[in-house]
């Protein structure tokens, strides 16, 4: 009878708590891209932030310089312009 209140707890800290600070982590780093950044969609297309949208950015893909219009969802990770240079 003790085993199913223990197994609840373990459940949280082993599942569900390491999920949410996922999902805080990868919203903050939505809410921080600006242009210039590079990025990689969750389709593993990598480019440069040209302009955002409320929903939607814009970024050129290299070599022939494409201009892509993605979903800002489907921003997988983000490059600083800053740390890309060291």
């Amino acid at each position: 009878m003790l085993l199913p209140l223990l197994l609840i707890p373990i459940l949280y800290f082993v599942m569900i708590r390491p999920q949410q600070k996922r999902q805080k982590q990868w919203q903050s780093m939505l809410a921080s891209i600006k242009a210039g950044d590079r990025v990689t969609t969750a389709g593993g297309i990598r480019g440069v932030i040209l302009s955002i949208k409320d929903d939607a950015i814009v970024i050129r893909v290299a070599p022939d310089n494409i201009k892509l219009e993605v979903a800002k969802n489907a921003i997988a990770s983000v490059t600083t312009q800053e740390s890309s240079g060291s």
